[in-house]
């Protein structure tokens, strides 16, 4: 789409904000941080001096800057709360539902899809995110990341492996639990 045209960071922030906020929050950051790191991340494209053209895509520019403003928020805080999932962001990602019950299996997928990326370390889960949600390809991960291209294969089969593995036992634990509080009209 704008691979390949220069954008300022107005543009960026434009076409791109709502990606940066979907990638964070992919990426376990918490609602009360969104607001702070999405800026973070839209003032260093601005020094930057916004898109320019090359093998990276504009997402995977801002993916690259948003993990380092991720890492860099964590490494302030000194805590490890960072790492507790966002069901009520995560929720807002994914738009809205038709009725009630749509909404809360929608709900309840969106929670072990996010349990199953809180697995995946920070290099594998931000392969994965830009790769098998996002649509990225590998090789403008690699250009944006900074990294040899079969590094993201690597990583992207492990990730695979990993979240595969842990969206299973997240479904099962789901099944479990869930299927005794839905109303009887439900089953």
């Amino acid at each position: 789409m704008d691979e390949g045209k220069y954008l300022d960071s107005e543009e960026l922030f434009r076409r791109h904000s709502r990606f940066v906020a979907r990638f964070l929050i992919r990426m376990g950051v918490r609602d009360t941080d969104l607001d702070d790191l999405i800026q973070d991340v839209f003032l260093v494209a601005h020094r930057n001096g916004g898109y320019r053209p090359g093998s990276a895509s504009p997402t995977t520019y801002l993916a690259s800057i948003a993990m380092r403003a991720r890492a860099a928020h964590r490494r302030k805080q000194k805590s490890r709360s960072w790492l507790e999932s966002n069901p009520k962001a995560v929720g807002f990602a994914a738009g809205e539902s038709e009725s009630p019950l749509e909404n809360m299996v929608r709900q309840v997928d969106i929670a072990c899809v996010q349990e199953a990326l809180d697995t995946l370390d920070n290099d594998k889960r931000a392969v994965f995110v830009l790769v098998e949600i996002e649509g990225e390809s590998c090789v403008s991960v690699a250009a944006g990341l900074d990294i040899p291209l079969n590094t993201v294969y690597s990583r992207l089969r492990a990730a695979r492996e990993r979240f595969c593995k842990s969206a299973k036992a997240a479904v099962r634990k789901t099944e479990r639990t869930s299927l005794s509080r839905l109303p009887e009209c439900a089953l």
